[in-house]
C-alpha cells in the first residue's frame, strides 16, 4: 500500500522542518506539501527537505488547500492519506498508529484527538474559550449523529483511498468548515471512524484562527449538521451527501 502524507501549508517556514523530522522513517512513502500563497520560505524549505511541492499563486483557503492535497495524493496512487498540519501543533511521531489502523482494515478514518483530558488540553496551550466551544460542538454532533468521538475538530486525520473516492469533498467549502463537512460526509456514507489521543503544542507559530472566525466556523458547523439531519430524514437532498458521480448534484 502506498502511504502519502499531505500538508496544507500557509507560512509554515519556522515549523515545517521539525514536523517532517518527527515523522518516523519508513512510515510514509511520500509527503506532498501544498503552499497556499505563503509569503515566507515555506516552499523553498519543503523542496530542500525533498517533499513534493505545489504552490497556489494566491491564498485560496484552508478547504481549497486540502482539495489540492487530496487530488494530488489520489493522482499519485495513494492508498492511505494522512493529513498533518506543518505548524508543529500536532505530534507527527504518532503517524504510524494512524496508518496501522487503516492499513490493517480496522477503520476507514482515523482522527487525532486533542482532548484526552481537560488538564492536558489546557496545559498544551489550548485557549479556554476554544476548549469549551470544542466540547459543546462535539457533544451536539455526537448526540445528533449517534457517534461517540472525543473530538470532531482536529486537524490531524487519515483517510483510506475508498473514503476519498466516495465522498464528494470537491463540493465542500474552501474555508475552515471543510473539515466539518468531511467528517459529516464520512458519517453519512457509513465509514468507520476512530480516534486516538494526540498531544498538542500551542505556540506563537502554531496556526490558529481568531475568535470571529472561530464563531463563524462554529455556526457553519451547526449548519452542516442541520443539513445532514434533514438529508437523513429525507426532507431534502443535499449535494454534500450524494455520491460523487450522482447526476443530481453538480461537482
Amino acid at each position: 500500500m502506498k502511504i502519502v502524507a499531505v500538508m496544507p501549508a500557509l507560512n509554515a517556514g519556522k515549523t515545517l522542518e521539525p514536523t517532517v523530522r518527527d515523522i518516523p522513517p519508513g512510515v510514509v512513502d511520500e509527503i506532498i506539501l501544498v503552499d497556499d500563497g505563503s509569503t515566507d520560505e515555506t516552499a523553498a524549505i519543503a523542496a530542500r527537505l525533498g517533499l513534493v511541492v505545489v504552490r497556489h499563486d494566491r491564498n485560496l483557503g484552508y478547504g481549497a488547500n486540502q482539495k489540492t492535497c487530496y487530488r494530488l495524493a489520489l493522482e499519485r496512487g495513494a492508498d492511505i492519506v494522512v493529513m498533518i498540519h506543518p505548524d508543529y501543533q500536532y505530534d507527527s511521531r504518532l503517524t504510524p498508529y494512524f496508518v496501522g489502523f487503516l492499513r490493517d482494515g480496522y477503520f476507514d478514518v482515523m482522527l487525532g484527538s486533542r482532548i484526552r483530558t481537560r488538564r492536558e488540553a489546557i496545559d498544551g496551550g489550548m485557549p479556554l474559550a476554544k476548549y469549551f466551544a470544542n466540547r459543546a460542538l462535539t457533544l451536539i454532533q455526537n448526540l445528533s449523529t449517534g457517534m461517540n468521538l472525543s473530538e470532531w475538530h482536529t486537524g490531524f486525520r487519515a483517510y483510506t483511498k475508498k473514503v476519498l473516492i466516495t465522498i464528494p469533498w470537491e463540493r465542500n467549502s474552501d474555508d475552515f468548515v471543510f473539515d466539518s463537512q468531511m467528517l459529516m460526509q464520512c458519517v453519512a456514507f457509513g465509514f468507520r471512524i476512530a480516534d486516538i489521543p494526540v498531544p498538542i503544542r500551542y505556540h506563537e507559530t502554531a496556526s490558529s484562527i481568531n475568535m470571529r472566525r472561530s464563531v463563524t466556523y462554529g455556526l457553519q458547523t451547526l449548519g452542516v449538521l442541520g443539513l445532514l439531519m434533514l438529508h437523513r430524514a429525507m426532507m431534502i437532498r443535499s449535494p454534500l451527501f450524494l455520491p460523487r458521480n450522482s447526476a443530481s448534484a453538480s461537482p
